[in-house]
């Protein structure tokens, strides 16, 4: 795609909060009409209001991207208004704590429908359409460093975004051999001042409660790595923008990246469990 985004369409997930609403101010900011979708309601409404007040074309749908219907109706609408999609941000996601044991299948099942069943359908839901309308464009999917090596006591979170990378990279390849004007890239940050902790908010009812011993340590962990300073949503979409441009494929938010993963592979290499990432 051309760097002049004038004019194109993008459509964000997740963008009520954290990286997704930064991604939604700078499609603004690069005269971008903006669809944005998130399962929150009144803030996504918030964010609507900031764009329009911006001067940006809008069209926010309140979307659970577990919900493969949902998200086939955002496709739906989002192509009835705009007629096309350029830039295709699949950012949703939620953060669920526990030892693998620990977690009861309905927790599993959110986690995974939210971080691994909301790219997929967004995939299934925007790809086809994308396709048709023949234009150059550019999918970037929200993974995670943990999307690339383990950390403790998170094994739902961890599950679904190395599952997210992997869609990711079975994307591109998917898209390359059919000579597709689209590319992907996949976005693995770090630790970013978002409210992913927090994700209870938007638990359902109907799991209960998630307090358990396991999950208390895990959120307590994040919320102390985001006070001892933690990437910026506006600095994460910088590198966004800059690593799309480039036509990067991973996306990353720290140079301790290559350190991290040059162990874990080391380990592969040599047959050996990898190392857990430690909080501290």
């Amino acid at each position: 795609m051309t760097n002049d985004l004038s004019g194109s369409v993008a459509v964000i997930t997740g963008a009520a909060s954290g990286i997704g609403r930064a991604l939604a101010h700078r499609c603004a900011q690069e005269s971008m009409a903006v669809v944005i979708s998130d399962v929150e309601s009144v803030p996504l409404v918030k964010v609507e209001s900031e764009l329009v007040s911006a001067g940006a074309q809008v069209l926010a749908v309140q979307t659970d991207v577990s919900n493969d219907e949902a998200v086939d109706a955002l496709a739906a609408r989002t192509f009835d208004r705009f007629g096309a999609v350029h830039r295709l941000f699949i950012n949703a996601g939620v953060f669920q704590a526990g030892v693998a044991w620990q977690r009861s299948k309905a927790d599993w099942e959110w986690v995974l429908g939210v971080n691994l069943w909301g790219p997929i359908n967004a995939v299934r839901a925007f790809i086809p359409r994308m396709l048709k309308q023949g234009d150059a464009g550019h999918v970037v999917i929200t993974s995670s460093l943990a999307g690339l090596i383990t950390v403790p006591y998170s094994s739902p979170y961890v599950v679904s975004k190395f599952g997210a990378a992997a869609l990711a990279e079975c994307l591109a390849h998917d898209l390359a051999a059919q000579a597709a004007p689209i590319q992907v890239s996949c976005l693995v940050p770090g630790s970013v001042d978002t409210q992913i902790a927090d994700s209870d908010r938007n638990r359902p009812t109907d799991l209960g409660d998630a307090e358990a011993e396991d999950h208390r340590l895990v959120a307590a962990a994040l919320q102390e790595m985001v006070s001892r300073g933690a990437n910026s949503p506006d600095s994460v979409v910088d590198t966004v923008f800059a690593a799309v441009a480039a036509g990067d494929f991973w996306i990353t938010t720290s140079d301790s990246y290559p350190d991290f993963i040059g162990q874990r592979y080391q380990s592969l290499k040599s047959r050996r469990l990898p190392s857990s990432v430690n909080f501290d």
